[in-house]
């Protein structure tokens, strides 16, 4: 391991240990806020500390036992330690490269996933119905709870768009890379020549703000309305103005709710959505101030990103941002969604760990 990263691993090491007597010292004890943030701060250090106290540790196994290599009788057993000892050495520092990479603020929230249908007209909206189905089985494996905030049907089925709100620990970390543009490419239901079309959705991945994030907007920021819901063949139909209409006018962003009856829970469930997409972009924009995170895959869901082409006919799915092709696409729409995730996740660290390691 390269001097630098031991000197940073060393400087970590001692600010663990600096925040640790901190932590008893009881003028910060009896302040909540400073206790809360250092208390934060020691769990964040604690696992990275661990790690290189056993790097240390196996590093000096290693100097002790490469000793014993010069004595005759104790050769062949320093030569099955060493082996050990080194295996060690390569699972330590893969682990500390790994406690290394910056944490993202939002990775452990619940987020909203909004799917909209883009060029293709029915055949966009069938797809994105297909998406839908996609996470909300992908979610089911992973027992995360979800709810469908708003809806708006397509006459050929599907949806024009849809946003889903799916909780649970780690959700955001998980799903990030969602964010982009999603191609299909098939013979829709109503081509009578048989020919293949392509059509596209756009999926947008916004991390939900906590609920006093919500209470700081200025009311005078936003300009809400009122209409009579509908809904596919007179669902959710009311006979009063029960949906809301909420746009934010510093911004322009516009968030519609009717799929609750009540005209209070569809503004509750409108207004954290409007707020969960204005701090999402507000933090997009500072990311895409960093050269290394801009190369690093995360789109933004507008429909320029094209993240991955579905090929029905072929049963193949290629992400195109990292050039991986799966001949598994009835497992992946089946909630399968690990086989595309896990490797642009590793993709995702493996550029921030080459461009982290290339500066020190």
């Amino acid at each position: 391991m390269k001097n630098s990263i031991i000197k940073k691993l060393e400087v970590l090491h001692r600010r663990y240990e600096e925040v640790k007597c901190m932590l008893s010292d009881i003028k910060i004890v009896s302040d909540k806020s400073e206790f809360k943030r250092l208390s934060r701060e020691y769990l964040q250090l604690s696992d990275i500390n661990t790690c290189f106290i056993k790097w240390k540790k196996n590093e000096n196994n290693k100097e002790s036992t490469t000793v014993l290599l010069n004595d005759v009788e104790l050769r062949d057993v320093a030569l099955e330690e060493l082996k050990i000892i080194l295996s060690n050495k390569v699972e330590l520092e893969q682990q500390l490269k790994s406690l290394l990479l910056p944490n993202d603020p939002y990775d452990n929230r619940s987020c909203f996933v909004e799917i909209r249908s883009a060029t293709g007209g029915d055949e966009a909206a069938i797809f994105a119905g297909d998406l839908f189905k996609m996470y909300l089985k992908y979610s089911e494996i992973r027992r995360w709870k979800t709810e469908v905030i708003n809806s708006t049907y397509s006459d050929k089925g599907g949806f024009k768009d849809i946003i889903i709100k799916i909780s649970g620990k780690g959700v955001c970390g998980k799903l990030k890379f969602e964010s982009g543009g999603h191609r299909v490419q098939r013979v829709p239901k109503t081509e009578s020549q048989g020919r293949i079309h392509t059509s596209t959705c756009t999926v947008a991945v916004i991390p939900v703000v906590p609920e006093e994030e919500i209470k700081k907007i200025n009311p005078n920021d936003l300009k809400i309305d009122t209409f009579r819901s509908s809904g596919a063949g007179g669902q959710h139909v009311n006979t009063t103005d029960s949906a809301i209409r909420i746009t934010h006018i510093p911004t322009g962003h516009v968030v519609e709710c009717q799929d609750e009856r009540s005209q209070h829970k569809n503004k509750a469930k409108a207004l954290s959505v409007l707020i969960s997409r204005i701090k999402s972009e507000q933090f997009s924009k500072k990311r895409e101030k960093n050269a290394i995170i801009r190369r690093n895959l995360l789109g933004s869901g507008m429909r320029s990103d094209r993240n991955r082409t579905y090929n029905f006919s072929k049963n193949r799915v290629t992400d195109h941002r990292i050039n991986l092709v799966l001949y598994y696409l009835d497992e992946i729409l089946n909630g399968k969604l690990d086989l595309l995730i896990e490797p642009i996740t590793q993709e995702y660290h493996a550029n921030y760990l080459s461009d982290f390691f290339r500066k020190i």
